[in-house]
């Protein structure tokens, strides 16, 4: 047999049929597509002109797509979905999009199957936000939102929030993202100033979480490291269903007023799939 598949090669040189990857049919070419992260997909697709016809197959891109992906298209989009490929709706889902005015992002998560989501500090309840003496906007490039919300001094925190939307199966991760001290751009360089820190050492933080279907969580801790964004673990909460609207309420207070505190910036909330805790060691 190796000697028959010799003779019929070199039959194929002296006729100048030379069998490459560009010879395979597409479908084979797809199915080794579907073994590949979204990354290698497209590098693969710009190998040749079979390999980028491959990659474009609906096939191929369902599968890096969340279950509840249809959803998602027309909270973002509307009714545009059956207009386009599973390539493009992937190219659309992937990226950061915004919704509630601007105050929330959702985008999908690379580990594949579920979905991010940050709730700016604008979409929150702060107690006295509206009152310059204790609270202010920051306009910052350290926020995805472009701005934090800056505690000066207060005798009490209070900031809660909730959220209502269609998640795709699995765990996922509540967190939220504070900073001690106010940074900015000097010359290029980041300066922080702490002078207004105090009070967090005293007694500690709570967080809480609660969901719709009867979930709960909470946390206490002193926060810490001044001077780098900090996310704050609030719970863990499952989701079974991609089916059903999840309601989820969550907060961060410290209403002890034996003393004041200050110093803090509010950025967001971040929930994401509880198998991507390792990427908050990148922000």
């Amino acid at each position: 047999m190796g000697a028959a598949m010799s003779d019929s090669a070199s039959k194929s040189l002296e006729q100048g049929q030379v069998q490459g990857l560009g010879d395979m049919p597409e479908s084979c070419l797809a199915s080794v597509l579907l073994y590949l992260d979204p990354p290698e997909i497209c590098r693969f697709a710009s190998v040749n002109r079979a390999f980028y016809r491959a990659s474009c197959s609906d096939f191929v891109w369902e599968p890096n797509l969340p279950s509840n992906y249809r959803y998602l298209m027309k909270k973002l989009y509307g009714d545009v979905e059956e207009n386009l490929s599973k390539k493009e709706i992937y190219a659309r889902l992937h990226g950061p999009n915004s919704f509630d005015s601007g105050t929330k992002e959702v985008w999908l998560d690379r580990t594949g199957g579920g979905i991010c989501i940050s709730v700016s500090s604008k979409a929150l309840k702060i107690t006295g936000i509206d009152d310059r003496r204790y609270w202010t906007q920051i306009p910052t490039e350290e926020s995805r939102f472009g701005t934090v919300a800056y505690l000066q001094q207060m005798w009490w925190l209070e900031a809660e929030g909730e959220l209502e939307f269609k998640f795709p199966p699995g765990t996922y991760s509540l967190f939220f993202r504070l900073h001690l001290g106010k940074a900015w751009k000097n010359l290029g360089r980041r300066v922080c100033k702490l002078d207004q820190v105090h009070g967090w050492n005293i007694k500690p933080v709570r967080f809480q979480l609660s969901t719709s279907d009867g979930q709960h969580s909470l946390s206490q801790c002193y926060l810490h490291h001044p001077g780098q964004w900090v996310h704050y673990h609030v719970g863990d909460f499952v989701v079974g269903n991609s089916k059903t609207l999840l309601k989820i309420k969550f907060s961060v207070t410290q209403i002890d007023c034996t003393h004041t505190k200050g110093g803090l910036c509010v950025d967001s909330v971040l929930i994401c799939p509880s198998q991507s805790k390792e990427m908050l060691k990148g922000f």
